[in-house]
């Protein structure tokens, strides 16, 4: 189901279904408020901040990534995961869970 390219990109994949604009753009956002997140923990350092300050904020953009890669397994389940299972591929499962297990 997923398209490989033979182009530079060494083989990369493409979903078959795409995402739709209102998901595109609440990754999109979620990625920003991130970068942005971590460009203030540059900042941090920049201006000798406390490390208790510092740490506080690197948990938070860890959360705020783990959720995000929540989001985007959940999508894949949704939508990749059960189009190769329609299709007879049963093997993405084995994927799926090692995905997840990335994840944890």
């Amino acid at each position: 189901m997923e398209k490989t390219c033979s182009g530079q990109c060494g083989g990369c994949r493409h979903k078959h279904t795409p995402r739709s604009e209102e998901e595109l753009r609440q990754l999109q956002n979620r990625l920003k408020r991130m970068i942005g997140q971590l460009g203030g923990i540059s900042k941090m350092l920049e201006e000798n901040r406390y490390c208790g300050d510092v740490l506080t904020q690197v948990a938070a953009v860890e959360s705020a990534l783990q959720s995000f890669g929540y989001l985007v397994l959940k999508e894949h389940m949704e939508t990749c995961v059960v189009e190769h299972i329609q299709a007879g591929n049963t093997q993405i499962v084995d994927e799926a869970v090692e995905l997840i297990k990335k994840l944890k």
